[in-house]
């Protein structure tokens, strides 16, 4: 699978400046945590890894949904957003890029290992390079992954293309290093007018910090944008590393 444009310093700039409002926006990232980790089968796991752990919506899951662990280990690019992360005696919190093979491999877990990502893998500069090192960590997976279809009226209407993968990209890449089945689920968050649907892209985060519109192009897409919500198209995975 080709490499896209290496966009991770600005992902780290747009989540980390708003990372103090991030809790008031994130509501899809929450509903989305909630989904995959209802999925889990089991009620214990040694460890629990979260990749891309953002404010804590993983964890704040799984003590929703009475899932023990002895041990969980928090990552995330930005420091600022680990600031926010529940902390704990058995709470290991790493600001680590998990592009890297040589960072994510001091992580690797025993068979009761769980490696959990919800909203953030869609991120990745090489979703294969990560997909690789994350299935050395863990022979077991979960993930919740964004897809192209997230705002795709939107960029319909501005005339440009998603900055993340595809849903077809991300089954590709995740075939060539686990055994997996996949559910697609949609969503829309609706909002009284674009004015406070555009604060919402630029507060949550989930715009990854991309500045692809100018001032003038932003204001006329506000005005003609046909709908009264966002759509968001999440790719739901379960694996088992081959």
């Amino acid at each position: 699978m080709p490499n896209k444009i290496k966009k991770q310093p600005h992902i780290v700039k747009g989540f980390s400046r708003f990372a103090h409002t991030y809790e008031q926006y994130n509501m899809i990232q929450a509903e989305v945590a909630k989904q995959l980790v209802s999925s889990l089968k089991e009620k214990y796991y040694s460890t629990v890894i979260d990749v891309g752990c953002g404010s804590g919506a993983v964890f704040k899951s799984l003590r929703e949904c009475s899932i023990r662990f002895d041990r969980f280990i928090a990552l995330d690019l930005s420091a600022e957003m680990l600031a926010l992360h529940p902390s704990g005696a058995n709470i290991i919190k790493e600001c680590v890029d998990f592009s890297s093979d040589e960072l994510l491999g001091e992580f690797v877990g025993d068979k009761d290992t769980l490696l959990l990502s919800s909203s953030a893998l869609q991120w990745s500069t090489d979703l294969d390079r990560t997909l690789s090192a994350l299935s050395r960590c863990a022979k077991r997976a979960c993930f919740a992954i964004f897809t192209s279809g997230t705002f795709k009226t939107l960029h319909q209407n501005a005339g440009i293309t998603s900055p993340i993968y595809s849903e077809q990209e991300v089954r590709a890449a995740i075939g060539n290093y686990y055994d997996a089945t996949f559910v697609l689920h949609s969503y829309q968050l609706r909002f009284q007018d674009t004015k406070e649907m555009f604060r919402y892209i630029q507060k949550s985060g989930v715009s990854g910090g991309e500045r692809r519109l100018g001032y003038s192009k932003m204001k006329r897409l506000m005005e003609e944008y046909p709908l009264d919500y966002l759509e968001f198209e999440v790719l739901f995975v379960e694996a088992t590393a081959i």
